[in-house]
């Protein structure tokens, strides 16, 4: 297998793991060595921002043509959305960013079968993961009640949560797919299918939502349609493409051996992603406690929607540095992986700065994308410059994170994210919102104290980090079959 592998120069998908750095090389790094690694990093994350954004601009499409229908409709769907992220999307992204170790260091380290049989290993766990989820959704509308949300909103909270139960299962195999290739760096199938899956799903949603007078249950059920016909189209590439010949050797029962040690991976990694979102989603949540909750709940859920669709980009940055790092590392590269986080950390602070001044230029627009009415158009207005803070830390959060996953670091990132969001942040929102008479705004202070407390605590983890060691831990982790790895 390893002689074979060997050969394998012009049939690797758009990049290949790096092989002109010389691991036992010291000093500063020069400069083509510099230029090379900003090469590797853009053509990676270029398509992956597009695929981020195109993948989340699915629900938020949805969302923006329930915003027509009605006041009552997108406060529903915008809560729907909110809990359907909460207690199934973050819990199946979380557990499938596992993959972002096993595969990517797999791949660095030459053993291409393994990502086959990781990828369906994940799709194991995450479909059996995707019953309970569908039946929590199934008995959205009185769980909102118990909650103390308001029952209209409640009532067409669970509508559309219970026509969203198709998505969930497509979107857990599209999870696991989207990794399998991106950590053998083949990201541009990934752009292409996503890209025809979100033009497609205007006319789906427009031909559900008018055309049939589905209303926002017609929103609800073009998401699992969309994401459906994400997952055939990356099906049939896996399986058809000779760029995956040897990363995906069929179905084997291999893949069921080993489930332990995945889980053993992919929990601490769900807690460590659901930490975060379920902060950002909690905020929603709580202004439907706040006076006006209509027009606190659909506000902060255009926010969140907003916030992360301008994430999508750096995450691209974010997914790029962890194949980078898992990569190298399972080379047995650690200075390689080093020169990586510095480039993506440079590039990501350009990004940011871009961004913030973009939602500051647009601010007072934006909010007519999602509702014509006046007084939700100005409050949005305000809370883009808030968003726009929010952004001054995401940018390198986003790569610290990337780095947390690459180099299987996921339990220490959920302690952090505990910390950050649930000891820092929330409480300080809740302080601002419920006590200091802020509402919406308070909430969201308190998630930019979070983002720039996590992002200190990972910052300080990551640069003194021994890459030695964590080159060490990934040749242990790839070569080891029974005895799982974890930060």
């Amino acid at each position: 297998m390893a002689t074979d592998d060997q050969k394998i120069d012009l049939e690797k998908p758009l990049i290949s793991v790096s092989k002109e750095y010389n691991p036992e090389s010291k000093g500063k790094f020069n400069r083509d060595e510099i230029i090379t690694e900003a090469k590797k990093q853009i053509f990676l994350a270029g398509p992956m921002m597009l695929v981020n954004l195109l993948l989340s601009l699915v629900q938020t499409i949805s969302v923006m043509f329930v915003g027509h229908v009605g006041e009552l409709a997108l406060s529903g769907a915008s809560m729907a959305t909110s809990f359907a992220s909460v207690t199934g999307f973050s819990l199946l992204v979380g557990m499938a960013c596992a993959l972002d170790t096993f595969c990517g260091q797999s791949y660095g380290a030459k053993q291409y079968h393994m990502l086959g049989i990781h990828m369906q290993r994940a799709m194991i766990v995450l479909l059996l993961a995707s019953i309970p989820l569908a039946c929590i959704w199934a008995t959205a509308g009185h769980i909102l009640e118990l909650l103390g949300q308001d029952p209209q909103i409640a009532e067409a909270a669970g509508t559309y949560a219970r026509y969203m139960i198709p998505s969930i299962f497509p979107f857990a195999l599209l999870q696991c797919q989207f990794r399998f290739l991106q950590t053998q760096n083949n990201v541009v199938p990934m752009m292409l299918t996503s890209g025809i899956t979100t033009l497609c799903h205007i006319p789906i949603c427009w031909f559900l939502i008018s055309k049939l007078g589905l209303g926002s249950i017609g929103a609800a059920l073009a998401n699992g349609i969309s994401y459906w016909t994400n997952d055939i189209f990356l099906a049939l590439y896996i399986t058809l493409s000779p760029s995956c010949k040897h990363t995906w050797t069929g179905f084997s029962k291999e893949a069921t051996h080993g489930v332990l040690k995945f889980i053993w991976l992919a929990v601490p990694s769900a807690i460590m992603v659901c930490l975060e979102i379920w902060s950002y989603e909690m905020m929603v949540l709580l202004a439907g406690l706040l006076p006006n909750p209509t027009l606190e709940t659909s506000v902060l859920s255009i926010s969140l929607n907003t916030n992360g669709m301008i994430y999508m980009i750096p995450l691209g940055l974010g997914s790029a540095i962890s194949v980078r790092i898992s990569n190298e590392l399972g080379a047995g590269r650690p200075r390689a992986a080093r020169l990586a986080l510095f480039m993506a950390v440079i590039m990501v602070a350009a990004e940011s700065a871009v961004a913030v001044a973009v939602i500051v230029l647009g601010r007072r627009i934006w909010g007519y994308c999602f509702s014509s009415e006046p007084t939700i158009v100005s409050y949005v207005s305000d809370m883009m410059l808030l968003i726009a803070v929010t952004n001054l830390a995401d940018g390198v959060l986003s790569v610290l994170n990337g780095v947390a996953r690459g180099c299987g670091w996921q339990k220490i990132g959920a302690i952090i994210n505990l910390g950050s969001f649930y000891i820092i942040g929330i409480p300080l929102g809740i302080l601002l919102a419920f006590v200091l008479h802020l509402g919406g705004k308070g909430l969201w202070t308190g998630i930019i104290a979070a983002v720039f407390a996590q992002t200190f605590f990972l910052s300080i983890i990551t640069f003194k980090t021994n890459w030695e060691a964590e080159a060490r831990k990934a040749s242990a982790r790839v070569f080891d079959t029974t005895i799982p790895v974890v930060a």
